[in-house]
């Protein structure tokens, strides 16, 4: 929607017009998610729970998206907004149709608790794969995007976005409830802080949820410094809070900065939260008797509540109120999730072996547990697809009668064995005899939402839904030894949501492509893929270590050796990192105009495919501030353009890099120009020495000198 205060100030009024005709207790009981009816003025119920990550979610079907991770992979600001902007049509669809049948239940409202904008900080972190990786940077650009595709540009407002979890916030799961994340000024500013005010500063984001646990000492529901003197103040924030899903019970229970649950929600209340998700608000009338809150504060969170549904339409009706039922899962719909399939894939390694000819190969063998895995293929916070296309699926599809697939599920995606009764390992000669009856293997590893994901969801208890360590479990590992040992030409797909030890791979396997939770239709993107029926273009938005070794521990926040804006060992697949079939040289790189302190840099690249394959690239520009001490220690992702060229293609772009990639974040959190001398690097990759090695590319540099 952009600023649009003219809408704003007019949905506003309405609300408080309405909002005075309610009671009291009225006004308390629209400040839970599953806001109650207030029938004599026409206030039907609302509930502001509904999700979509990746796609309309938890309501039945809906065109299943890759997980968000897979999405971030493709670089892509407008395919982005296309996923947001589909998202909403189906969610309007969804919305119409069961407002008809009076269906106003969970999931079924138009206030989607997307996107996460969390930075994907630790590899071990099992809620990570529902961001857009590591980078504030490309987390800001693409959640922008995001949410401009879903909240529309019109008059109202198609669907409301939320940016969440506010703000300092990946994991551990298991403890997240009790946990106190503590972070210095530098580093909330320069890395935990930027994706968030760019989503309510550019985006207009019309909610932000806060996060279970504390900040430096303040529950993040309850946070006078995050809630009140950033975002409403610094920030200019007008929209609605939503406090994560039972989070506030936690200021009393596990927190302990409150005594029972009618502090709690005083707390929360009065630090700007106008919609708990969870019961703790049903303790408000209480708190109210008690003087513990005053009238007014209900009144001002029951008007911030209307006001969104109010530019929502949802009283006066908009054009949205047309959106037909048949738009869900509509033949456009699921074509623009297999585009983001295929071009969030990464191509991790290739020695030649891809992409697969079919007019050289009689046999392919394709083993793996998630071969024929539809949980590999949607994530978590997910809808239902009316049909699935496993990798397996796919291959077979794309082979057709010219090329006989052989299968075994090579394992248990986990488990020692997949029939109870049988010895240790009992589907691993099947998949040593697939391999030794094909011409060529495909490997189908990784996890899915039962082994990474959100506490409670995920069935891995001990770990609450995070990795202990970056290995696939021990029975796909061996897997992959035993059936590469056979000899034949070998290709791993990865379908998992976050950076994996690779190591074996990387040095026995002639391929590796990362598939991230693909989506529903994954796995024909994927046989794509691997057929060259389209190049790979996908990027990392996180880095692959080799190990743990050297990484802070989980529950230390610093940024220290973290990502690869500060890491200090080489890693074994760097940030930003993706091959393709083609051959895309970055031939010169300049900067058009001059560049002063306060204004963007535009760099104009020429580009060449000098491959035999139509190919998309990712041109990527990196900044390094050669004079500041407070400078991150590596350099940082400040532009990036996602390029189509065909074979022998000849092409010139431009990039703008925003003023602020000049400027570093002191120990207070304040951000400053602090040097004259930087230096740009353009190219397909970061400019890092494995990346190079990887790639065979040198990105090319130019010297930036402020006037």
């Amino acid at each position: 929607m952009g600023n649009h205060r003219k809408e704003r100030a007019e949905a506003r009024k309405k609300a408080k017009e309405l909002v005075s005709k309610m009671t009291l207790m009225e006004r308390a009981a629209q400040l839970k998610y599953d806001a109650a009816p207030v029938a004599r003025l026409n206030v039907p119920a609302y509930n502001y729970w509904n999700e979509a990550l990746h796609g309309v979610a938890r309501a039945g079907v809906a065109t299943m998206f890759p997980q968000a991770i897979g999405m971030a992979a493709a670089f892509d600001e407008e395919a982005m907004e296309k996923v947001g902007d589909v998202i909403a049509t189906e969610g309007r669809a969804k919305y119409n149709a069961y407002s008809q049948h009076d269906d106003r239940d969970i999931y079924k409202g138009l206030t989607f608790w997307s996107p996460n904008v969390n930075i994907f900080r630790d590899p071990r972190w099992g809620r990570g794969h529902e961001t857009y990786g590591e980078d504030p940077y490309l987390t800001s650009r693409l959640g922008v995007r995001f949410v401009e595709g879903l909240q529309g540009d019109g008059p109202v407002m198609k669907a409301a976005a939320c940016a969440k979890h506010y703000a300092v916030h990946s994991g551990p799961e298991a403890i997240r409830h009790e946990f106190d994340a503590k972070v210095s000024m530098k580093d909330m500013w320069e890395t935990y802080l930027p994706a968030f005010e760019a989503l309510v500063k550019e985006a207009d984001v019309e909610s932000v949820m806060g996060a279970y646990n504390r900040t430096n000492g303040e529950p993040c529901c309850g946070h006078k410094y995050l809630m009140e003197e950033v975002l409403r103040e610094k920030w200019g924030f007008d929209g609605h809070f939503t406090s994560d899903c039972w989070a506030i019970k936690d200021f009393h229970e596990h927190h302990q900065v409150t005594k029972n649950a009618r502090e709690s929600a005083a707390l929360a209340l009065k630090s700007g939260c106008d919609v708990n998700c969870g019961v703790t608000y049903l303790h408000l009338m209480a708190a109210y008797e008690e003087g513990l809150v005053t009238e007014e504060e209900i009144t001002v969170a029951a008007e911030r509540l209307l006001t969104t549904r109010f530019l929502l339409g949802l009283f006066d009706g908009s054009e949205y109120d047309e959106i037909p039922y048949e738009a869900v899962e509509c033949e456009e719909h699921l074509e623009t999730a297999l585009d983001m399939a295929r071009k969030g894939s990464v191509l991790l390694k290739n020695d030649g072996v891809l992409p697969l000819d079919k007019s050289k190969i009689k046999t392919i063998g394709v083993v793996g547990p998630n071969a024929d895995s539809r949980a590999a293929l949607i994530g978590n916070y997910h809808g239902t697809a009316s049909r699935y296309i496993t990798v397996l699926n796919g291959i077979q599809d794309e082979a057709g009668d010219e090329v006989r697939v052989l299968y075994s599920e090579g394992c248990h995606l986990e488990k020692d064995r997949v029939e109870n009764l049988a010895w240790s390992q009992d589907r691993i000669s099947e998949a040593v005899i697939t391999a030794e009856h094909s011409d060529v293997v495909v490997i189908c590893v990784g996890l899915d939402e039962t082994l990474e994901g959100e506490e409670g969801d995920a069935g891995n208890s001990d770990a609450s839904g995070d990795k202990k360590d970056l290995h696939l479990p021990k029975v796909q590992e061996e897997l992959i030894e035993k059936v590469t040992a056979v000899g034949k030409p070998t290709i791993v797909v990865l379908m998992a949501g976050s950076a994996i030890d690779l190591s074996f791979a990387q040095e026995h396997c002639n391929g590796i492509l990362m598939a991230w939770y693909p989506g529903a239709r994954g796995g024909k993107a994927v046989a794509d893929l691997l057929f060259g029926n389209v190049s790979p273009s996908g990027k990392l938005p996180v880095t692959f270590y080799k190990d743990l070794e050297g990484l802070p521990e989980f529950t230390d926040y610093s940024m220290k050796n973290r990502t690869y804006r500060y890491l200090e060992q080489e890693p074994l697949y760097p940030f930003g990192y993706g091959l393709s079939y083609g051959d895309v040289q970055v031939k010169e790189a300049d900067i058009v105009g001059q560049v002063t302190e306060d204004s963007d840099i535009c760099v104009s690249v020429s580009l060449e495919n000098q491959g035999q394959t139509d190919t998309d690239e990712v041109v990527q520009v990196y900044i390094k501030d050669l004079e500041s001490d407070l400078a991150v220690r590596n350099f940082s992702l400040c532009g990036f353009q996602r390029v189509s060229l065909k074979a022998g293609e000849e092409k010139s772009v431009e990039l703008t890099v925003p003023n602020q990639a000049m400027s570093v974040v002191d120990e207070k959190g304040e951000r400053h120009v602090d040097s004259r001398k930087f230096k740009l690097f353009v190219g397909t990759s970061q400019p890092d020495a494995k990346s190079r090695e990887l790639t065979g590319n040198e990105p090319k540099e130019i010297m930036v000198t402020l006037d």
